[in-house]
């Protein structure tokens, strides 16, 4: 039985209804939970009445799909309602972007009453605020209010031989002896003392200074002014490195919120809360001193010490027929790109940091900067809109950092930066846009890379204009998205459009990135003269994407093994934002977005015809397993249950929508 148009082609002993592919799970895969399942269809239907009657936003399924799944219009009406009412035609909104009014619950909303960081580290006598502090002191007071382990071993004591977070650890009964002491394994924690394993810390003395404005921007002030600019500005009439409410709206919207914990918590722990390893095993911060480096320097100064080397001369960037896994906003943290770099991934780059929200020092904004050791060629995104600003985070990043290069983000196409004239409008500021490239050029040592699209309306395409530019500006690279701004999602990459860009751009490299799923779609990207393919959704859906890359093959991976990745996820999440109540809930939170987009894969046994189309809407279909059928399941209380395997019960007032709607099936 052929598919219909937008649909996957799944076989048909596999294809089910909604209503039995629900029951089927309800019943949690016993024998049988099909049977009645048609005469639980209106009680269904009232299940998402109710839904759509509910405050709060709380969507369990896409509304794309429900339309589509049960004919029902976007207002819950039947299509024979909705044609009775064809005099009066209700304005029908499409499904698209992200869902800004979703319910807002912090981490840190889920414990009340939290322990004082410094009972934690073993020094209560030294808490800064005293008999101010308003978190417990008292630690049998605490253990009475704190929610229950969720199981006997720790991962941070396993794998480090100690554990930072002691009695609030969610897991401390593997590590907690006589008088709740916190032990530790010497032997294990002396193997990883003096190891550098998360790498682009933000410092509390480099934090002070650019609160203070007390960093030295010599580079990027005489750039500025050579174009005339006091170097105090920001753009219109801002000021470089002010604390807009616009700004921090852009912030909130485009970038996730990595801090732990109150700016009102106990300082003790507040540099360890960005990261839950200590500092034996963070090893020694980068950021420290007075502006490149702490180390003092010997010898006399020699003309490398003095002379800026020219942009021919700088170290290139050799990624050529490498994957580049692309700097994917929330879903591109530290923990998501290690379960790449495992799969092959060879380039990765962190999540989209707003510059001046970096300049103002913001703890949050510094956490999207962070490297793991395991990220041999790793590179960092800036979203800017002005060269003063983003010149000055170029300066910054340059001394206080280490990453191979610096990418500027000239395709983010959400409405809050492009009305700031950042993103993909930076592709009709070309004056602006020249600016920023060369001003970051002048004060960074490592290459310089942009990524734009292909233009910003849908049928005028103006890269193959900007191409030759960005060349002459110095960029090393230059990665092209296929599609334009008001096309988002809902189209296919143009690599026709691309290949085109290629030839134009040699001899710079080019990356072409856009619906890449299956090793076919990436040889024939490469066959278009590319120099290499970012790989962005398509890691989403199925990060072995890589391993079948590199294999040539198609990998009908089982159920088991997929829930082992999300295992190795979890265990990662724990690692990078910790084992208390709140990193759970912070690792919770980031794997349901992962979640959202791992439901749309297809099982490579189950399909009529490979390989899987990108931008075709899976249909409801029954797994070879109960867990195959789970993770196909897009309501997002299937997806909290599966977190719940992992990561045990939800807190009571838990609520979760993702944030992106599914907006690429057509």
């Amino acid at each position: 039985m052929a598919a219909a148009a937008g649909v996957a082609p799944v076989r048909a002993r596999f294809l089910t209804s909604k209503e039995q592919f629900h029951a089927y799970l309800r019943a949690k895969g016993e024998p049988g939970a099909q049977d009645g399942a048609k005469g639980e269809e209106e009680e269904e239907r009232e299940d998402i009445k109710e839904e759509k009657e509910e405050a709060g936003s709380c969507q369990s399924e896409p509304p794309a799909k429900r339309v589509r799944s049960e004919d029902v219009t976007q207002d819950g009406e039947s299509q024979e309602d909705a044609e009775a009412e064809e005099k009066e035609p209700v304005e029908r909104k499409r499904a698209r972007g992200q869902n800004k009014s979703r319910p807002c619950m912090k981490p840190n909303h889920y414990e009340q009453s939290r322990l004082c960081p410094s009972v934690t580290q073993g020094c209560a006598e030294k808490c800064y605020f005293g008999p101010r502090c308003r978190f417990l002191h008292d630690v049998g007071e605490y253990l009475a209010l704190k929610p229950p382990d969720l199981g006997r071993s720790c991962v941070l004591f396993q794998t480090f031989g100690k554990c930072l977070y002691g009695v609030t650890c969610r897991f401390a009964q593997a590590h907690l002896g006589d008088g709740f002491q916190n032990i530790t394994n010497p032997d294990l924690a002396k193997q990883w003392e003096g190891k550098l394993l998360v790498r682009n810390n933000l410092s509390k003395e480099l934090q002070q200074r650019l609160r203070k404005r007390k960093f030295d921007f010599k580079k990027a002030e005489e750039y500025l002014r050579g174009l005339g600019k006091p170097h105090g500005s920001g753009g219109k009439g801002g000021k470089a490195m002010g604390h807009s409410a616009e700004e921090q709206e852009v912030s909130n919207c485009t970038t996730v919120q990595e801090g732990l914990g109150d700016s009102s918590e106990c300082p003790v722990m507040a540099e360890q809360a960005e990261d839950p390893k200590t500092d034996a095993l963070q090893g020694p911060d980068l950021t420290g001193g007075e502006e490149a480096s702490s180390i003092k320097t010997v010898g006399p100064v020699t003309d490398e010490d003095v002379i800026k080397p020219r942009l021919c001369e700088k170290k290139k960037l050799a990624i050529q027929g490498k994957l580049y896994l692309a700097p994917l906003t929330t879903c591109g943290n530290l923990p998501f790109r290690r379960i790449c770099k495992r799969f092959g991934a060879d380039v990765t780059c962190g999540e989209m940091a707003v510059c001046t929200n970096l300049l103002q020092g913001q703890s949050s904004e510094w956490a999207l900067l962070k490297r793991h050791h395991t990220e041999d060629l790793f590179g960092v995104q800036l979203e800017g809109a002005f060269p003063d600003t983003m010149t000055k985070c170029a300066e910054l990043l340059n001394q206080t950092i280490e990453v191979d290069f610096v990418d500027i983000n000239v395709g983010c196409p959400i409405d809050l930066v492009y009305k700031k004239g950042g993103g993909c409008a930076l592709m009709t500021r070309s004056n602006k846009f020249e600016q920023i490239v060369r001003g970051m050029n002048s004060v960074l040592d490592v290459p310089l890379t942009v990524k734009i699209r292909t233009g910003v309306q849908e049928k005028i395409n103006v890269a193959h204009k900007i191409i030759p530019r960005i060349r002459e500006w110095g960029v090393s690279m230059v990665t092209l998205h296929g599609r334009s701004r008001e096309q988002r999602y809902t189209r296919s990459a143009d690599w026709d459009y691309i290949a085109e860009c290629a030839k134009i751009a040699s001899p710079m490299p080019l990356f072409g990135n856009g619906d890449i799923l299956s090793y076919e779609d990436a040889n024939r990207a490469m066959q278009m003269g590319v120099s290499g393919v970012m790989v962005a959704r398509g890691a989403l859906i199925k990060p072995w994407l890589f391993t079948e890359i590199k294999e040539q093959r198609h990998w009908d991976i089982s159920s088991s093994e997929r829930f082992d990745i999300l295992k190795d996820f979890t265990n990662y999440g724990l690692e990078h934002w910790g084992s208390d109540t709140q990193g759970v809930e912070k690792t919770r939170k980031f794997l349901l977005e992962w979640l959202s987009f791992l439901c749309r894969y297809i099982p490579v046994g189950l399909l009529e015809q490979l390989p899987q189309k990108i931008n075709e809407r899976p249909p409801y279909y029954m797994g070879r397993d109960y867990l195959e059928t789970l993770m196909a399941s897009q309501n997002v209380d299937d997806w909290i249950k599966i977190s719940e395997l992992l990561l045990g019960p939800v807190p009571t007032s838990f609520t979760f929508l993702p944030k992106h709607k599914a907006n690429s099936y057509r």
